[in-house]
């Protein structure tokens, strides 16, 4: 039986169609949903986000700006899971995607992971790198549903 549901999440339209996926099988199977998102560090050389591009129009150090951006796009799931009455929580990491995803995975002994794919061909994913492909093959314990965008 499947109790939890991991729901990874990067604001994209395919990670929201994901989400709704999951949402109906969490419904289904009377599962909870856990809402992940992970800011990647590789985004986070000492770089600042210009004053017209934050919502303070202040100058905001990254890291905070894309843990704002990656609160509110686990909060737009959230509010979905409680709109279907299907218990939820959010969870934001800070690391490699792929390595947190299978993490995060493990520590909430989630029974699946459901998440978007933006299919890329094989040799695309192995150059510019491809979440759900490294997620698959990073650890077979867990099931993984990919959703095409």
């Amino acid at each position: 039986m499947i109790s939890k549901i991991l729901v990874p999440s990067d604001g994209s339209k395919t990670a929201k169609k994901a989400a709704g996926y999951a949402i109906d099988l969490a419904k289904q199977l009377k599962s909870s949903i856990i809402v992940l998102s992970v800011i990647d560090q590789r985004s986070l050389i000492a770089q600042t986000v210009p004053a017209s591009e934050t919502a303070r129009r202040t100058i905001e150090p990254i890291e905070d700006y894309l843990r704002e951006a990656a609160e509110g796009y686990a909060g737009e799931i959230k509010k979905l899971c409680d709109k279907s009455s299907v218990a939820s929580e959010i969870s934001i990491k800070m690391g490699h995607p792929v390595e947190e995803i299978v993490k995060e995975a493990k520590r909430s002994k989630a029974g699946l992971i459901v998440m978007g794919s933006h299919g890329r061909s094989a040799l695309s994913a192995t150059v510019l790198g491809s979440v759900s492909y490294g997620v698959i093959h990073n650890d077979k314990s867990i099931p993984v549903l990919i959703v095409r965008g």
